[in-house]
């Protein structure tokens, strides 16, 4: 899909439909859209310069949609939040931690594994595109560990996907049991004789392999481990969703060449929003 000066605009046009969805399902009166600003310039890049090093850098024919992503967002009515420290992750985490010092609970929609670490009783974690919502009692059932343990988890498997380091020899199953055994990394490695006792193959060699890789396990768990505390000068209508502006809204889907169906989406969004302002967070 290309606008009128041959411009890329798919990733627009289904960010675009699918905040439109989420909003006529969800009605939410609360919301906060997060984005990344760059995969090589956040704290953990300070930290160790090689995160995130594998993975090609955005295509320009989409780096050049975020603009009118977060033009699409905010002429919703949703408040956006970006940093050029932070990730996304970060911002989200802070956003809930916020969220739940006023008792509120939070939905992450997403398909990032590493953002289930920040679910606590009563949250939920949505795959809206794989039609899957998880309560805090089911990350354990579906991914093996508790939400508070994703962190750690990473840190001993390692993450290629960031390019981190773990624990050579620990795999996904073996982490599971050590993680079902001991709470956490500290709980982990103040007692790593009890491993010898649990049924895991090779349980010798997985010691040995804890016991010489510890400073790489607890530097891993800083870079898989989501910042909650970043200051984002929050008040209370930060995350208020305001009514779209069906203007903005057709002249961002006009100037993509959209045509008439998301416009119409963005008037039935126009015409609940008293509802959802009115909802319970």
């Amino acid at each position: 899909m290309t606008d009128g000066n041959g411009q890329p605009v798919n990733a627009v046009f289904g960010f675009s439909r699918f905040l439109g969805e989420l909003l006529q399902l969800e009605k939410p009166a609360h919301i906060g859209i997060a984005f990344d600003e760059s995969l090589s310039n956040s704290f953990r890049n300070e930290i160790y310069p090689e995160y995130k090093a594998n993975r090609e850098p955005a295509p320009e024919e989409l780096k050049n949609q975020f603009s009118r992503c977060k033009a699409v967002a905010r002429a919703m009515g949703l408040p956006v939040f970006s940093s050029n420290r932070y990730e996304a992750d970060d911002i989200i985490g802070s956003l809930a931690a916020w969220w739940r010092e006023r008792d509120g609970r939070s939905i992450f929609v997403t398909r990032d594994k590493d953002l289930a670490q920040l679910l606590r009783p009563g949250d939920e974690y949505w795959d809206f595109a794989g039609r899957r919502r998880l309560q805090y009692e089911g990350i354990k059932e579906y991914y093996g560990v508790h939400p508070e343990q994703i962190a750690d988890f990473l840190a001993l498997t390692g993450d290629s996907v960031d390019n981190i380091r773990g624990v050579p020899g620990v795999g996904a199953k073996t982490a599971e049991k050590l993680l079902g055994r001991f709470a956490d990394l500290e709980a982990l490695y103040a007692d790593l004789d009890q491993v010898q006792g649990l049924a895991i193959r090779g349980a010798a060699r997985i010691v040995k392999a804890l016991d010489e890789n510890r400073d790489v396990a607890f530097f891993a768990r800083r870079l898989t481990r989501i910042a909650c505390d970043m200051d984002l000068a929050l008040d209370d209508d930060s995350l208020r969703r305001l009514a779209p502006d069906t203007d903005a809204l057709d002249a961002i889907y006009a100037e993509a060449g959209f045509g008439k169906t998301l416009s119409s989406q963005a008037r039935r969004l126009a015409d609940q929003f008293p509802a959802a302002a009115a909802k319970q967070p």
